[in-house]
């Protein structure tokens, strides 16, 4: 990315006895754009998904230290946002969806948002490990470093498979806050897993289907870019058949009582609803739809009240049962 162009430049000594300053030395930034850098709509989702693994594990954490596991997993999934805006601020720039991020917009430099967010990684995996144990600083420390490394700087601009691969990384929280109870695994926070993990594609990829030219300008290799919207489509449905049933397995191997298997089944069949609406939309030739896309953004929308719920009806069915 070039730099970001200088603002003013002396004419002689009388005129400017300071030194021009470029964008990103200017105190311009905003105690909001430093939010934004942690992405704090991604990151709700990552702190609900982490705080139900932390109420659904067996045993008990102290109030205090449950707060500190919650805040140090929200404190780990923004620096790895703020790490991912710094690697990702070129084509953040060329997006129309991003290219007011405080990076591409100038308001932060981007060495500041890269020690920003090295520094809130450190932090949440140390005192992860002071508050619980050392078992969950170390899965936090391990899905930090699998967004950055594994997502950002590896798969995204290599492979269209890169939400898929890369989607272990917003899967972990609800393992990391069990394990900040437990410290080990267990049948639960795996399925827990597996279920953010197929969740993950047809979220993402109903998002892609109307924001495919911001990644097309970008070259991002997102799959509607590479194989079409009409595969993308196909895909979304295959996953979310996977998904269902395995959202069932928790109540069917009794991990999970009637509430949540029943809640998974209702909303399951919503999911489904949702994504043969997307399936059946009107398409020209390409696959491309004639609808503006209405059907994917109320798939999207849908994907994420669905993974909310059915969380929260993992924790209602746990403290009831």
């Amino acid at each position: 990315m070039s730099e970001i162009a200088v603002l003013g430049e002396g004419r002689g000594e009388a005129q400017s006895p300071l030194p021009a300053l470029s964008a990103p030395e200017l105190d311009i930034s905003s105690p909001a754009d430093w939010l934004a850098l942690l992405k704090p709509r991604v990151m709700t989702l990552v702190v609900f998904t982490g705080w139900i693994g932390l109420l659904v594990a067996p045993g008990h954490l102290h109030p205090v230290l449950a707060v500190a596991a919650i805040l140090c997993i929200a404190v780990g999934a923004g620096a790895a946002g703020a790490i991912n805006m710094w690697y990702d601020r070129d084509i953040d720039a060329v997006m129309r969806r991003t290219r007011n991020r405080p990076i591409p917009a100038g308001r932060i430099a981007p060495g500041e948002a890269l020690g920003f967010g090295i520094t809130l990684a450190v932090a949440s995996v140390l005192v992860m490990g002071l508050a619980t144990n050392v078992a969950a600083a170390a899965a936090l420390a391990v899905s930090i470093g699998f967004y950055v490394f594994v997502y950002t700087m590896w798969l995204k601009r290599r492979t269209p498979q890169n939400i898929v691969i890369g989607g272990a990384a917003g899967a972990f929280p609800p393992v990391i806050g069990w394990m900040a109870v437990t410290g080990n695994l267990g049948l639960m926070p795996v399925l827990m897993f597996a279920i953010v993990f197929f969740w993950t594609p047809p979220h993402f990829w109903s998002l892609s289907l109307w924001a495919h030219g911001d990644y097309q300008r970008a070259g991002v290799p997102m799959l509607p870019v590479v194989s079409g919207a009409r595969e993308t489509r196909r895909q979304i449905v295959l996953y979310t058949l996977l998904l269902v049933p395995l959202t069932l397995l928790p109540w069917a191997l009794h991990t999970a009582g009637a509430i949540y298997g029943l809640s998974a089944l209702a909303l399951g069949l919503g999911f489904l609803a949702s994504v043969w609406r997307v399936a059946r939309d009107r398409q020209d030739a390409r696959g491309v739809s004639l609808t503006n896309d209405a059907p994917a953004r109320a798939a999207f929308k849908y994907s994420i009240l669905y993974l909310f719920v059915l969380f929260a009806a993992m924790a209602v069915d746990r403290l009831v049962g």
